[in-house]
C-alpha cells in the first residue's frame, strides 16, 4: 500500500501540489476520515474512479494502470512525481497519481477514461450479471484464473455492487498481493538455489566433460594399440601357422623333398656342365680343323688354278689351225644343231673349250652355259 493511507502531511502536500485541495491539514484530514454517502450504497450508475473509497484507489492505480500509462498521463497533466529534486521515483509518481484520483480533476479524468477503454471488454462481461452476488462470483471466478487488474477495475465500479463486495474485493487483491510478494520472495530464494545449483552443476558439468576428454582420449591411445596389437597378431600368424607345421613334422618333410629336389637338379646342372665342357673343346677341336682345312683349300685351289693356266697355255701352243672355228656353223661337218648339250661340273675356263673358241674367257659357269644354248638353237 501507498503513503496515501499513513502520514497525512505529505497527502495534504500533494493535494496543495495538484491544487485540488486547500492546505489546511484540518481540512485534509477531514477529507480523508470522511466518506461520502453515496459511496455507501449501491449506485445506479457505474461510479467514476474519485468516487470510488480512497483505499480502493491505490490498488486500482497499482494494479490496473501501467507504469508508462502513468508516465504519459503525468505530462499531459502536469505531474511527474519531482520531489526533492529526485526526477522520476516510480513510488512518488504512484503517490502523486493516487492522490489525484480522488478529486475530480484532469488527470482523474485522464486515468478514468483509460481504464474504461482498457478494460471494455470485460466491463461488458461484468455488466452482464446484475445483482451484487453475481458481481461477487464474477470476481471470484477472475480471481481464480489469475485475471486481477480489469475484473477489480470492472467489480469496484459495476453499479450493482455493494459497499461488502467492494471490501471483499479490495481484501481479496490486498491478500492476493501479500501472497504474490511472499511467492515472490520464495521465488527469489528459489531462483538464487537454483543459480548457486546451476554454478555447482555448471563446475560438475565442466569437471564431467574434462573426465570425458581424458577417457576419450584414452580409448583413442587404446584403440591405437588394439591397431597395432591386431597388426603384430596377423604378421605373427604365418610365424605361428609355421611353428605349427614345425612341430607337426610336415615342415621338415617338406623341406626334406625340397633338398632331394634341389639336390637332382644339381647332379643334372653338374652334368650338364660336363657336357658343355666336353663340347666347347670338340668345337675348339672341329675349328682348328677347320682352320687347317681352309688354308689346305686356298692352297689346293691356288696349285689348280696355276695348272689349268697351264695347260691351257701349252693346249692353244700345240693345237692346228685347222681346228680353228671358221663361224660358219651350217656348213661345219661336226656341228651339234638340233641337238642339246648338258654340260655337267667343270671348271669355268674350260667353258670357251666346250664351245670350241678356246681364246675367249666366260665371266661365270651361268653365263657359258646360256651362250652355249643359245648358239646351238
Amino acid at each position: 500500500m501507498c503513503d496515501r493511507c499513513e502520514p497525512k502531511g505529505l497527502l495534504a502536500d500533494l493535494f496543495v501540489k495538484a491544487g485540488v485541495a486547500p492546505a489546511s491539514s484540518a481540512l485534509v484530514t477531514s477529507m480523508v476520515e470522511s466518506e461520502p454517502e453515496s459511496r455507501k450504497q449501491p449506485s445506479p450508475r457505474r461510479p467514476k474512479l474519485w468516487e470510488l473509497e480512497e483505499k480502493h484507489h491505490c490498488p486500482v492505480i497499482g494494479s490496473c494502470l501501467m507504469l508508462d500509462e502513468l508516465k504519459k498521463i503525468a505530462r499531459k497533466c502536469g505531474f511527474n512525481g519531482d520531489f526533492g529534486g529526485t526526477r522520476f521515483d516510480p513510488y512518488r509518481l504512484h503517490v502523486e497519481a493516487v492522490s489525484l484520483s480522488c478529486s475530480r480533476n484532469d488527470a482523474a479524468e485522464a486515468m478514468h477514461k483509460l481504464l474504461e477503454r482498457k478494460y471494455a471488454i470485460v466491463i461488458a462481461r461484468f455488466e452482464s450479471v446484475k445483482s451484487d452476488a453475481d458481481v461477487l462470483a464474477l470476481w471470484k471466478q477472475h480471481l481464480k484464473c489469475g485475471e486481477v487488474a480489469d475484473a477489480m477495475w470492472a467489480a469496484l465500479t459495476h453499479k450493482a455492487a455493494s459497499r461488502d463486495t467492494r471490501n471483499q474485493v479490495y481484501g481479496d487483491v490486498h491478500m492476493h498481493s501479500h501472497q504474490i510478494g511472499a511467492g515472490q520472495a520464495a521465488d527469489l530464494r528459489r531462483l538464487e538455489w537454483l543459480q548457486r545449483e546451476q554454478t555447482d552443476l555448471g563446475a560438475e558439468n565442466a569437471r564431467l566433460a574434462e573426465e570425458l576428454r581424458q577417457q576419450s582420449l584414452q580409448t583413442d591411445s587404446a584403440k591405437r594399440d588394439l591397431a597395432r596389437a591386431n597388426e603384430q597378431v596377423a604378421h605373427l600368424a604365418p610365424l605361428l601357422n609355421r611353428v605349427r607345421e614345425l612341430e607337426s613334422g610336415q615342415a621338415m618333410a617338406a623341406i626334406g623333398r625340397r633338398l632331394l629336389l634341389a639336390e637332382t637338379q644339381a647332379s643334372r646342372a653338374r652334368e650338364a656342365e660336363a657336357r658343355i665342357e666336353t663340347l666347347e673343346e670338340m668345337v675348339a677341336v672341329l675349328r682348328g680343323d677347320k682352320a687347317r682345312l681352309g688354308r689346305e683349300m686356298e692352297e689346293t685351289a691356288a696349285e689348280r688354278d696355276a695348272l689349268e693356266r697351264l695347260w691351257l697355255e701349252e693346249a692353244s701352243s700345240s693345237a692346228p689351225s685347222a681346228t680353228t672355228c671358221s663361224g660358219e656353223c651350217d656348213t661345219c661337218s661336226t656341228r651339234l644343231q638340233g641337238r642339246c648339250v648338258l654340260c655337267v661340273g667343270g671348271r669355268t675356263p674350260l667353258l670357251p673349250h666346250y664351245e670350241g673358241r678356246p681364246g675367249i674367257m666366260k665371266n661365270s659357269p651361268k653365263t657359258a652355259y646360256s651362250s652355249e644354248l643359245k648358239s646351238e638353237s
